[in-house]
């Protein structure tokens, strides 16, 4: 992943969003700047649902939502919701490594057993279920998604700033995406 940017100061935050609520994000997070208050929400986060991920922001910082893969199509309304009356002027979209939204397709059969013993469903309303759904999830890369995402998004919304970001499992941080 030699397109993630480690970010442990101030500096190594791209220009284009120091001094924004992406640029205050990372610091909170990664940098332990201490916890401001708020009335309002500054942005909003896009961000997977796994639960292995935590932020470490003050409370009224961010709208959130979550969804596999840090996918918000589907999600528009509430994304224009949080910018019309909420306010929010930028969005950081958090995807993460090792996202169970990537290669959906090898976890197809524990899909639809899960669906049949945890949820009681028929196996073949599952296997459709699955079949129908899917495709519209399954995300390549994450990396590579979380990139097409923001430009996604930075089309719908041209005055927002949408930043793509990655969070590591393993050491908690959340990294830059290197565009280029």
């Amino acid at each position: 992943m030699a397109r993630l940017v480690s970010v442990s100061t101030k500096e190594e935050i791209f220009p284009e969003y120091r001094g924004t609520p992406i640029g205050l994000l990372l610091e909170y997070h990664n940098m332990g700047r201490k916890l401001a208050p708020y009335t309002s929400a500054q942005l909003l986060i896009g961000m997977c649902m796994d639960n292995r991920k935590h932020l470490r922001i003050p409370d009224n910082f961010a709208f959130i939502i979550r969804s596999g893969g840090a996918n918000l199509r589907h999600s528009e309304f509430k994304v224009s919701y949080a910018i019309a009356v909420g306010g929010a002027n930028a969005i950081a979209l958090i995807g993460h490594n090792q996202c169970g939204m990537v290669n959906l397709e090898a976890r197809r059969e524990l899909f639809i057993q899960g669906l049949v013993e945890n949820a009681g469903w028929e196996r073949e309303r599952a296997e459709e279920h699955f079949m129908l759904f899917a495709p519209t999830f399954e995300i390549e890369n994450e990396v590579d998604f979380v990139v097409s995402e923001a430009r996604r998004l930075r089309a719908y919304y041209p005055k927002v700033k949408v930043a793509p970001l990655i969070y590591q499992v393993e050491d908690g941080q959340l990294y830059l995406v290197n565009e280029n």
